[in-house]
């Protein structure tokens, strides 16, 4: 049957990453990534002091348009995730900051928000697009795999990175 539209509870939209909603977003992201590494690492979370201090240091600000762009996920009209796009270089995006609020997972909503990222990368100019995650964030590195994303060399030092993705969006 064709011309069918199908419901769905997500919508995916541009956030200013300034909104209330982003820094939202972003302090779940960051304390649930920043309390997975503590509590491997050093068999704690992270300290509050920490985390507000990384906060304040990475506003998103490489997250705004021309060069990128914040994606937020709305379930059911809830924010419930986000992901960013920017472009480094003409033909080259990063993915970033992709995160599912804990409520909001195994409902579909990341690979919409990593199909809709790979869209604006693709409005943005870019025909490539490059990750990285760390280890210990295996749902990550499987949702990148299911998703056509292959496991590629280094192409960045962040000291946090510890596998590297890559797709092909043409």
């Amino acid at each position: 049957m064709t011309g069918m539209t199908v419901a769905t509870p997500w919508t995916i939209a541009p956030e200013p990453v300034d909104s209330p909603v982003a820094a939202a977003l972003w302090r779940d992201y960051y304390t649930e990534v920043s309390d997975r590494w503590y509590l491997l690492h050093e068999g704690r979370r992270t300290d509050p002091a920490e985390l507000e201090r990384q906060i304040a240091a990475d506003k998103g600000d490489r997250l705004t348009p021309p060069q990128g762009l914040l994606l937020v996920a709305r379930h059911e009209g809830a924010p419930a995730g986000s992901a960013g796009v920017r472009l480094l270089d003409a033909a080259t995006a990063e993915l970033t900051r992709v995160f599912l609020v804990p409520g909001a997972r195994g409902r579909g909503g990341a690979a919409l928000l990593v199909a809709a990222a790979e869209e604006s990368a693709r409005a943005l100019g870019a025909t490539r697009m490059i990750l990285d995650t760390r280890g210990d964030l295996v749902e990550a590195r499987a949702l990148y795999a299911r998703l056509g994303y292959a496991e590629t060399e280094p192409h960045n030092d962040d000291q946090y990175a510890e596998h590297w993705f890559t797709k092909d969006l043409r």
